[in-house]
């Protein structure tokens, strides 16, 4: 089956079925492949997903692979592709492993949505609900804050090949190093972050090799998780600070407990939203420019140079807001 990409591109014939009544036309169809399922992140995103697409008429699904491994991610696209969804989504744990099936999808005239992917090219449009730099520093800041601006730290990420954590921690090691130079990192960034045993695991290690060790910047949802629950393990609760985003109804005790300090978040079930928002605007082929309104992210300036649609839709996390934020469902 031609999917709707394609039927708009293939003439005026194809293209005046589209302007038919809705009843007339099939639904358009939507698929999500996402960094890992099962964490309360995704399945997040995945009820905004849900609950979008049956508001507007929308057939989607989210794919979550059973691991952050950008192979499975490349294998639900291919098959995504070989189904011919009029839409595919994506939140990328490797963009360079991603180009040529996007590529491929996009030859298809299928088309293609990233989240937290704004260096892939292959998009058709790519949407942050906060800026690298700013999501950065403003966890950098916090650290410091805590911190008393002196000591060492250590940096997770969801993986070494996860493009917006990693942009993270560019800028929040990049602000720290010039605003607070009495603070350093120790050893590389880590690529626990997407999995809880493995955050708690290497947070405990990193404290028994580095006694003066006071904070970890964990920058993907299960690692501020994994960190404060070694934290609370080696009875060092004030003494060594966690920020990071995470789910607020998975962290909610932490937080109480003292063990994550706190960080910011987007709503991930807003995310999983304005998937399906945008992917339904662009198969009834409204354009994306300056000044146009998209539920869930606002009026936007959107840089068509560079596939990017990027705003500020910051929540902060802490003692005071983690429990209405849970009660959301978040």
């Amino acid at each position: 089956m031609m999917n709707r990409r394609a039927a708009i591109l293939a003439g005026p014939a194809l293209a005046a079925l589209l302007a038919l009544p809705a009843a007339a036309q099939e639904a358009p169809t939507m698929g999500v492949v996402v960094k890992i399922g099962g964490i309360p992140w995704f399945n997040a995103m995945e009820q905004g997903i849900q609950e979008k697409a049956a508001e507007l008429g929308v057939e989607a699904e989210m794919i979550g692979p059973t691991s952050a491994d950008p192979a499975l991610q490349v294998r639900a696209i291919e098959d995504l592709i070989a189904r011919g969804v009029d839409v595919i989504g994506v939140v990328p744990n490797d963009e360079a492993a991603l180009e040529p099936v996007l590529q491929k999808a996009r030859d298809a005239g299928i088309l293609v949505v990233s989240h937290e992917g704004p260096g892939l090219q292959n998009v058709d449009w790519n949407f942050e609900m906060a800026s690298a730099q700013g999501f950065g520093e403003a966890h950098a800041e916090l650290l410091a804050q805590a911190m008393g601006g002196t000591g060492e730290y250590a940096v997770f990420v969801g993986s070494l090949t996860v493009p917006l954590h990693n942009a993270w921690a560019d800028a929040a090691i990049a602000y720290l190093q010039d605003k607070y130079p009495e603070m350093t990192p120790v050893g590389e960034r880590y690529g626990v972050a997407e999995n809880v045993d493995d955050s708690r695991r290497t947070a405990l290690d990193l404290m028994a090799a580095h006694p003066n060790l006071k904070g970890f910047l964990a920058f993907g949802s299960q690692g501020p998780i994994g960190a404060g629950r070694a934290i609370e393990e080696r009875r060092a609760v004030g003494q060594v600070h966690v920020f990071g985003p995470f789910s607020p109804g998975q962290g909610r005790d932490l937080i109480h407990s003292g063990a994550i300090s706190g960080g910011f978040m987007w709503n991930p079930m807003e995310a999983g939203k304005v998937f399906v928002t945008l992917g339904d605007m662009l198969v009834e082929g409204q354009q994306i420019a300056d000044g146009t309104e998209i539920p869930g992210l606002g009026v936007v300036s959107p840089d068509p140079e560079g596939h990017d649609i990027i705003t500020d839709n910051l929540v902060a996390i802490n003692a005071e807001t983690v429990d209405g934020l849970a009660e959301m469902g978040l």
